[in-house]
């Protein structure tokens, strides 16, 4: 059953336009890759889910349309969008960037806490500590703890791996394979291709802004095409 749909999703920055009738199925509980050069509308597609880019065209939760998508009204259904950057408070602690996570939940539960410190044991030992004093893979395990505290049901992440080293990086997909397999539905859009396929169980392949190819991540990985222009061999 599709917990997520995309029909026909247009969108646009000004004159340009980033996306040409994209059309995307997510069913419940699946961990879907969106692969693409720069500029191939990868991050706008998760734009357009969580409502941070105005579109034309439909995207459905629970095969229900969603008229006003904004950000906040999003994560109220259970939508939680982890942009590149990370964005988090780096003026505020460890523990005050998870509680705010949870600000759709109208309270702080120590279980969802103790939850996300069970995933990032590193963020309970920084618990105090200023977020932005934290590296960038600890600032990226905050990211998506604060993510996690609001409980959501499907999770869209944007370069998840962007400036990481390479052990931190397999951490954090270890940790997007365990919370899917706990049933959370995970969106990540990511350059790493080899990576985000073996990790996936589908994928979509957006080229200027147009989706070109989509299917079960195994077999996009055994893809010629994708093989030559996104895996490198």
């Amino acid at each position: 059953m599709s917990i997520l749909e995309l029909r026909g999703v247009e969108a646009r920055y000004g004159e340009i336009r980033a996306l040409h009738d994209v059309s995307i199925t997510i069913d419940d509980g699946d961990f879907v890759a969106i692969l693409g050069a720069n500029g191939a509308g990868k991050t706008t597609t998760l734009r357009a889910i969580s409502g941070t880019v105005k579109t034309s065209g439909d995207v459905l939760l629970d095969g229900s349309k969603i008229f006003r998508r904004t950000p906040e009204s999003m994560a109220r259904r259970g939508v939680a969008h982890v942009p590149e950057g990370r964005g988090t408070f780096t003026t505020l602690s460890v523990l005050d960037n998870l509680r705010l996570g949870a600000w759709v939940q109208r309270g702080v539960s120590p279980r969802d806490l103790a939850r996300v410190f069970e995933f990032f044991p590193r963020l309970y030992e920084r618990r105090e500590q200023q977020a932005g004093t934290l590296s960038g893979g600890e600032q990226q395990m905050l990211a998506l703890g604060r993510a996690m505290m609001a409980k959501p049901r499907v999770l869209l992440l944007d370069e998840p791996s962007l400036g990481l080293a390479p052990l931190m990086v397999r951490e954090i997909f270890g940790a997007l394979q365990q919370m899917n397999q706990g049933g959370m539905t995970v969106v990540v859009v990511e350059q790493n291709a080899t990576l985000a396929l073996r990790a996936a169980k589908h994928a979509y392949v957006l080229e200027t802004g147009r989706v070109v190819l989509g299917g079960v991540a195994a077999d996009l990985q055994a893809n010629e095409s994708v093989r030559r222009s996104y895996l490198g061999y």
